[in-house]
């Protein structure tokens, strides 16, 4: 634990040097410098607040045990002193465990909303319908967790699917909960269109990417090229009338967001632009390799969109995520939001594989 305290003490003075930065007039009057130094206060604060009680912990203990060295005249007090000597330690253990989980290096975009994404990928009517229900238990835990949801854009088939449906999940650390969603799920039951009763295998896509705010990526608007376009499908004769579909193509990278969801041209507009930052943050984020894989993929995985996550298996009730080894045979409940089991069991893993690379530094 020794090099662990080396760096809490570094942090505990950051903190109080962060304090005197925030009362010097110069910096109060930089709202950017200001705001971006009372974020590294905020996310500090936990962290040094532990360390505190874990020192005054430590400082009891110290106390207690000279006072028994020492020896006591009273022995109901000494049977005090040594009640409460071992809370003392039971605390100070419990405070080591919580201290160590806050020192492993966070992810920036853990208490950022996402952009989530669904596709139906291998499995024609099959995958769509699949990806619908995706759709529907993240729908139900983001509900769980209070989170709000707004549709951002879809492409319904015929059968009732989705061929993709892309949503904006808002609330307190959704990301650092949903970002090991990313990948390739995939279902094995019978169809509603098979007749022999056979089952079959279908996969759906997901990718969860932050949002970005615009400190974050500025997009030059010459760098953009907007298309717009009348609207296809559902919308009666004003879809017919006006052009308010819009196709956005970020020329550096070659993304492309079309959306026609909205009513407006401008309500599109507003759409698209929130999607294209989050796909060319995550584009650009994705570029920087090494950086990729040591901060930002995670042991569990988050990076790979190809890689194959998680099977969700209806004959048998079971959802197995191939990372980690879990199954849980309750997949209806999984599939009715009930997701926590295994994003904890997910988190748990990540942070004790932090754990050992941060006790090995």
């Amino acid at each position: 634990m020794d090099k662990l305290f080396d760096r809490l003490q570094m942090l505990e003075d950051r903190y109080e040097e962060l304090g005197e930065l925030l009362s010097d007039p110069e910096v109060i009057a930089d709202t950017k410098r200001f705001t971006e130094l009372s974020k590294e206060m905020a996310d500090l604060r936990e962290t040094v607040e532990k360390y505190n009680q874990y020192k005054e912990v430590s400082q009891r203990i110290s106390d207690d045990e000279e006072m028994l060295n020492e020896g006591l005249d009273d022995d109901e007090m000494t049977e005090m002193v040594k009640a409460e000597l071992a809370d003392s330690k039971d605390e100070k253990q419990a405070l080591e465990e919580e201290i160590k989980i806050l020192l492993i290096p966070k992810d920036p975009n853990d208490d950022k909303n996402i952009i989530m994404e669904i596709r139906g990928a291998a499995g024609g009517d099959e995958a769509s319908l699949f990806a619908g229900d995706l759709f529907n238990m993240y729908s139900k835990y983001a509900e769980r967790q209070g989170w709000s949801i707004e549709v951002i854009d879809r492409n319904m088939t015929e059968v009732g699917g989705f061929k993709e449906i892309a949503m904006l999940i808002n609330g307190k650390n959704v990301y650092s909960k949903l970002k090991y969603e990313s990948g390739a799920h995939r279902v094995q039951r019978v169809p509603v269109t098979e007749s022999a009763g056979r089952v079959h295998t279908s996969t759906a896509t997901v990718v969860v990417m932050p949002e970005a705010e615009d400190v974050e990526i500025e997009l030059d608007p010459k760098d953009i090229r907007v298309d717009v376009y009348r609207s296809s499908g559902a919308g009666g004769q004003h879809i017919n009338k006006t052009s308010s579909a819009v196709r956005m193509t970020h020329l550096p990278t070659g993304i492309v967001v079309a959306m026609q969801d909205q009513r407006s041209q401008q309500q599109n507009r507003e759409k698209a632009m929130k999607i294209l930052k989050a796909r060319v943050y995550d584009y650009y984020a994705s570029q920087e390799q090494d950086a990729y894989d040591e901060n930002r993929k995670s042991a569990v995985g988050t990076g790979d969109r190809s890689e194959r996550i998680r099977t969700y298996n209806y004959p048998q009730n079971r959802v197995t995520d191939h990372r980690i080894g879990l199954s849980l045979n309750k997949l209806d409940r999984i599939m009715n939001g009930e997701l926590e089991d295994i994003i904890d069991a997910l988190i748990l893993f990540d942070q004790t594989k932090a754990l050992e690379k941060l006790q090995d530094a």
